[in-house]
């Protein structure tokens, strides 16, 4: 079923990031002087989690190192992880090292270190683009000075082109957290917004990965749907790949040909499942038989409907030998099992011109509430 793991990985970066064409444009517009006056350039990206970030400023810098060969003008670039390397030290040995892998990693003062970086970039005669990813931890812990070095790097240079750009990365914005030299050197329009993917951009994204990684035929458009509604909560493109990867290891586990709703869901319940066995005990018996009816409803479907829920209901109800509740009671029900993240419901137009609500269990396998709430309603004793 998955013919390529690695398009699933954090580190894949692919030829085209799926909606993030306006802030690429943005850092090419940015950097445009890099490439045709030789200068040197800032710039801040900022987003939560999941929005593209880091997986941006990569695709850029390998499309603005084939852009600068292209026109005789070497680059490279490093990626530096500041939370793993969260002293000006830590930084520093890590751009030297991509250079010398031998160089000593203790006994060199930061100016030592700078110094060595920059004899690397004469005598290479390249221009450099330091990413500095999570950018905010290294300021918390006092490291201005280095960003004041980094982005004055040629300052001292008369004539000649600029070795050296510096590109942020922040969940937060943190030019306030600069000092005075440092925010000079930084212009507050080079600032690039990532926003929360919205579900449709996910299910592209999404889509987009399984055409990568999975053989044709092996993952429905519902899977994609399920998995894209399912991370839409948290707008977070990782989560959504890591769901994906999970389904359709669980499906080839299981021998089946194609990834399921069931799949999803199970992938769901491993790596973020806000369903727990507390949470379904607090239901009184009506809405634990609303949740059976969803749960049996189901099966391997990703999306039921309204109406087949509550045609379940009536059946589940007479079989743990309760009476089932009116249409509007009903309802109420439903509505109340949503609101506690046990089920979700979407409203979608039909050709008909009407409104129809259909229902998902996202965070856990069907079969495993179904059998949690068969369990807890045979003790109910038809209380």
């Amino acid at each position: 079923m998955l013919k390529d793991t690695a398009k699933l990985s954090f580190d894949y970066v692919p030829e085209k990031l799926v909606h993030r064409e306006k802030q690429m444009d943005r850092l090419r517009m940015i950097f445009r002087p890099v490439l045709e006056s030789g200068v040197s350039q800032t710039a801040l990206l900022i987003g939560n989690v999941g929005t593209g970030k880091t997986a941006t400023s990569k695709r850029f810098c390998l499309d603005l190192i084939r852009e600068g060969n292209e026109q005789g003008r070497p680059m490279d670039f490093v990626v530096v992880n500041c939370r793993q390397r969260n002293t000006e030290a830590a930084v520093l040995l890590r751009l030297v090292n991509h250079f010398d892998e031998r160089f000593p990693d203790r006994g060199f003062s930061t100016m030592e270190m700078l110094r060595a970086l920059r004899k690397h970039l004469e005598s290479r005669k390249l221009h450099l683009v330091v990413v500095l990813d999570e950018a905010d931890v290294l300021l918390r812990r006092g490291a201005g000075d280095l960003i004041y070095q980094l982005s004055r790097f040629d300052e001292e240079k008369i004539g000649g082109k600029a070795s050296l750009s510096l590109i942020m990365i922040s969940q937060k914005y943190l030019l306030d957290m600069l000092d005075p030299a440092s925010l000079s050197t930084f212009r507050r329009a080079n600032s690039i917004q990532f926003d929360r993917y919205t579900a449709p951009e996910l299910r592209d994204i999404v889509a987009d990965r399984v055409r990568l990684a999975f053989h044709a035929g092996t993952v429905p458009e519902e899977a994609v749907d399920l998995i894209a509604d399912i991370s839409a909560e948290f707008g977070d493109a990782r989560f959504a790949i890591e769901i994906l990867e999970k389904a359709g290891m669980l499906a080839e586990e299981e021998g089946s040909e194609q990834v399921t709703a069931e799949n999803v869901r199970a992938a769901k319940a491993f790596t973020y499942s806000v369903v727990t066995r507390s949470k379904v005990e607090e239901l009184d018996v009506q809405r634990r038989l609303v949740l059976l009816a969803t749960a049996r409803a189901m099966r391997d479907r990703a999306y039921v409907t309204t109406g087949d829920v509550e045609k379940m209901y009536h059946v589940v109800a007479e079989e743990y030998g309760h009476r089932a509740r009116g249409h509007t009671q009903f309802w109420a029900y439903l509505q109340a099992v949503a609101g506690e993240g046990l089920l979700e419901t979407k409203v979608s137009g039909d050709p008909s011109g009407g409104r129809t609500t259909y229902i998902s269990v996202p965070d856990i396998p069907v079969r495993v509430l179904s059998e949690m709430l068969e369990e807890m309603l045979k003790g109910d004793n038809g209380e």
